[in-house]
């Protein structure tokens, strides 16, 4: 009986230690409601990032690229790391450029996200724009 009530004493306490460390680093999840414009700002976002990147597929985009000198993995990198507005921003730009500069605006809209970048310090492409930091 003694040695019964000695092993329940350590195993109280090893037990006591476990839930004490259980409790202590345990993250508690928050749930909340997403709302559909959330939802649907999310979707289009994906959607404009996805339209710049099937542009880079144009042949004719490619080549004016490599004649800057610029690789299109770096573009579409840069394309990956625009935020929601400036996606909006230059979806709005293409929209309202004329139907026959369809390449011209595209090579516009990249030279734009480099200039940006490169002012937001993600990236040093070109030597005469400074950095705003």
């Amino acid at each position: 009986m003694n040695s019964l009530r000695r092993h329940m004493k350590q195993l109280s306490l090893i037990m006591v230690i476990l839930m004490s460390f259980a409790t202590t680093f345990s993250v508690s999840a928050h749930a909340g409601m997403v709302g559909t414009g959330e939802l649907i700002q999310q979707q289009q976002t994906d959607l404009d990032r996805q339209q710049l990147l099937d542009m880079l597929e144009d042949q004719n985009v490619q080549d004016k690229l490599a004649q800057m000198g610029v690789s299109e993995a770096q573009v579409a990198e840069r394309i990956q790391n625009l935020t929601p507005a400036e996606l909006a921003d230059f979806e709005q730009q293409l929209a309202e450029a004329p139907a026959g500069e369809g390449v011209v605006g595209v090579i516009v809209l990249f030279l734009l996200v480099f200039i940006i970048t490169d002012m937001l310090c993600a990236t040093n492409l070109f030597s005469f724009i400074n950095c705003i930091r």
